[in-house]
């Protein structure tokens, strides 16, 4: 819990507190402009009133002419995955990236086996990089360990996420703690991708090495690979900055979405920057119909420049994320975590661009609910370690467990004993009480299953409808 004795409630105490755990100065920067934006009373919203829908983006089906051109440019790019979360909201204590996703595979494994598959096919020395929190570096490169061909010139696996104070809600001073130190820090959301790698020296190291290119995307998304007609429309439209955005969903009102800024920039609206007021709108997704899939493209030599002129890093839009103090423990004192997005440097970028892509390069896993879903065959593994939507589907189902007996890994993993149901034929389902599946259970259509007490459905079940046990 918070100590009375060392609160710098001064960004200068708080700038001495960073240098001593050996934050470079770009970090430190960057958290000064974000605290400092809180100081003066922003909260990081952007209104209705600030934004405007995207009506419409060129679709990826168009871009086979450039396909040819993305080959020939695979020698001069590399692969990223931001592999910083810890998935604390399903209980998990380490990185989220080592959870078993198909036949036995953990996220980790099957992102290896990508870049791998890749390498072999097009004879080009792809190197991957894991942007790590200083609590998923260990682990993550102890499961790549296992694939010691993945290796790549001179250049590491991977590189460390800078961190941040956390911030007393109340106080608006530095949450230091007593009992366990690490619990005053937090990552400053994956938007420091640009800081960390610059300060890790890794940006001149692939320029020198003639990498031109970056794709990024999220350690849990595995559609998300390498697609040499992207790379090819990046290179012949001279863009610095390309975002895939894919349709939404009623799965996906929650999360953030595309947008035009008042001076016909693009822009990303994340829901922690919708005002209460606006929620409706931000929910609908027949009005903002676009999300981003968090995979971008990037040309690094723009990169660095924008950094050189802005001392380091980016002054991105500021997000003020709500959380307790000790994430395992709701009864602990709520911190402000000033956090950025990838996503937004969009509007920084002087030749920037979004494109349509399928969904197929979209399955995340935020959640036990998604984790459920893309076990089960409504996706599919495909050769090249991809875990996409099956080809019978095109939106994935829609799911919610009860948290009270499912939120938790360990408690949604003894509930499903023989593997998830089949879910192919599913459009929606709900669990409301606490319901173990037998094997081969099918779930077709909108399902509602409501238990009253501790159940077990028998084996072969099919259901349909709403289900009472």
């Amino acid at each position: 819990m918070p100590s009375g004795g060392s609160k710098p409630d001064s960004f200068n105490a708080l700038s001495e507190v960073m240098r001593k755990a050996g934050l470079p100065e770009p970090a430190i920067g960057s958290f000064r402009l974000h605290l400092g934006r809180l100081q003066d009373g922003e909260d990081g919203m952007m209104s209705e009133h600030d934004i405007r829908p995207v009506q419409s983006l060129p679709g990826a089906e168009q871009f086979e002419a450039f396909r040819d051109a993305g080959c020939a440019a695979l020698g001069r790019v590399a692969a990223i995955k931001l592999n910083g979360g810890l998935g604390t909201s399903m209980g998990l204590d380490r990185a989220k990236s080592l959870l078993p996703v198909r036949d036995g595979l953990s996220f980790l494994d099957l992102i290896a086996l990508q870049i791998l598959h890749l390498r072999e096919r097009t004879d080009a020395p792809i190197p991957l990089l894991l942007m790590n929190s200083y609590r998923t570096a260990e682990d993550s490169e102890r499961v790549l360990a296992r694939y010691p061909e993945l290796h790549h010139d001179d250049l590491p696996l991977g590189f460390l996420q800078h961190r941040v104070p956390k911030i007393m809600k109340d106080t608006r001073t530095w949450a230091d703690t007593v009992d366990d130190p690490e619990l005053a820090w937090c990552p400053p959301g994956h938007g420091d991708l640009f800081t960390a790698l610059a300060t890790s020296g890794l940006l001149g190291r692939l320029l020198e090495a003639g990498i031109e290119y970056a794709f990024v995307s999220n350690a849990d998304n595995l559609g998300a690979v390498l697609d040499t007609a992207l790379l090819g429309y990046l290179e012949a439209e001279g863009l610095d900055f390309l975002l895939e955005a894919a349709d939404r969903t009623p799965a996906d009102r929650k999360g953030g979405h595309l947008c035009r800024l008042l001076d016909g920039r693009l822009g990303l609206r994340e829901s922690g920057q919708c005002p209460p007021q606006d929620e409706a709108a931000f929910q609908d997704v027949s009005l903002y119909r676009f999300f981003n899939t968090n995979n971008i493209w990037l040309r690094l030599s723009t990169l660095h420049a924008l950094l050189a002129e802005h001392g380091g890093f980016l002054p991105l839009p500021t997000i003020v994320n709500r959380k307790y103090l000790d994430p395992r423990d709701p009864s602990s004192p709520q911190v402000l975590q000033l956090e950025t997005a990838m996503g937004t440097a969009v509007s920084f970028f002087p030749n920037a661009a979004a494109v349509r892509v399928p969904r197929s390069r979209f399955s995340p896993v935020k959640n036990t609910n998604d984790l459920l879903a893309v076990r089960s065959n409504a996706y599919e593994l495909t050769e090249d370690s991809r875990v996409v939507l099956h080809r019978e589907r095109s939106a994935p189902p829609v799911i919610r467990l009860d948290k009270c007996y499912y939120k938790m890994i360990d408690a949604f993993e003894s509930r499903f004993p023989s593997g998830p149901p089949s879910l192919r034929c599913c459009d929606s389902l709900r669990v409301v009480g606490d319901v173990t599946f037998g094997a081969e259970v099918a779930v077709e259509g909108e399902v509602k299953l409501h238990a009253t007490a501790a159940s077990v459905l028998p084996s072969g079940s099919v259901l349909r409808g709403t289900v009472e046990l």
